[in-house]
């Protein structure tokens, strides 16, 4: 029998501190940081995206960040082949892996696998976008919803190339999106993942990603799309879909004053929050922790609970694994 080798996993909604958690566990365990968010991998789009600057990287080196230009579509199957790269390289070199997810679904498509869903119909996916613009994506994602509740659960409601996609996975196979990622995907193998939550009060969650977001601005969010746009980077691009950067560039071309694009990025930021919350907690296997990661006390006992479960130190011997 080969022991799995461990990776820690550390979930929650943003603002709640999985990065400085993530962080403090690298240091803490000899490990290294893997972002597992799906607008972290776009070049160029910073500080509306959380990442982390290298002076506050204290030393941990950080993986999957940065990896494609704002034109190019990165899917989560393209994070997983990534992904386990960097696993299978960790491992070589004995380090743990820390993945600070927020993005569920890049964690579930790693270790749980995704299934075949069928190719792209690019003329059903034209008439979707036609309807989108008749009659809004908020129309499309009510048909999801009679489609495929659970997608439409998570999908947001604005994010108009994950509904297109969700109603064109049902009606090409006749399936439910979701009944489809379950069946027949292939697992990680040779690794065993320890699952940290974050859940910190609803009310105190609130008022840090309001904290944040003004912090974000100060730190020359709204300049930062200025460039952007200055550079071509086109509207369509997916990276104008995230929070905040959509919003900024509507005020950047005289659409909304600064004013309403604060308070929209902050708004759709909290119903994003809510979003995650309801993915996390379906997520199993999770040990759930009710402060914010850059608490000392929260910390202490996400490291009481690692040691716990790793022996305070990853094998000492890299075992080979099957089928990854």
């Amino acid at each position: 029998m080969r022991s799995p080798y461990p990776l820690v996993a550390i979930v929650g909604p943003t603002a709640s501190g999985k990065t400085a958690l993530g962080i403090r566990v690298a240091e803490k365990f000899g490990g290294e940081v893997i972002a597992c968010d799906s607008t972290q991998v776009y070049r160029g789009f910073d500080i509306g995206t959380a990442k982390v600057r290298a002076e506050e990287r204290r030393g941990s080196p950080h993986h999957l960040v940065d990896l494609c230009d704002p034109e190019a579509v990165f899917t989560a199957g393209e994070y997983r082949r990534r992904a386990v790269a960097v696993l299978e390289d960790l491992r070589r070199r004995e380090k743990l892996p820390v993945f600070t997810v927020g993005t569920g679904l890049y964690l579930r498509a790693l270790v749980e696998g995704l299934s075949e869903a069928p190719t792209r119909s690019e003329e059903l996916r034209e008439r979707l976008r036609r309807r989108a613009k008749e009659r809004g994506s908020e129309y499309l994602h009510r048909v999801l919803a009679r489609l495929d509740a659970a997608a439409a659960e998570r999908i947001a409601p604005r994010d108009e190339p994950k509904i297109i996609r969700a109603i064109e996975v049902c009606l090409l196979t006749g399936r439910p999106m979701t009944e489809l990622h379950r069946a027949g995907r292939p697992h990680l193998e040779g690794f065993s993942t320890v699952k940290i939550g974050l859940m910190p009060p609803r009310a105190e969650l609130y008022a840090r990603i309001e904290q944040r977001v003004e912090a974000m601005f100060a730190s020359g969010w709204l300049e930062e799309v200025r460039g952007l746009v200055a550079r071509g980077i086109a509207a369509k691009a997916k990276p104008f879909e995230f929070i905040g950067y959509g919003e900024l560039r509507a005020h950047v071309e005289g659409k909304s004053s600064l004013k309403e694009a604060v308070r929209a990025t902050k708004q759709a930021t909290r119903r994003y929050a809510k979003r995650q919350i309801t993915w996390f907690r379906k997520e199993s296997g999770v040990r759930w922790l009710h402060g914010f990661g850059d608490d000392p006390a929260t910390a202490t006992d996400a490291e009481a609970y690692l040691i716990e479960q790793l022996d305070a130190r990853p094998p000492t011997r890299a075992p080979q694994a099957e089928g990854v």
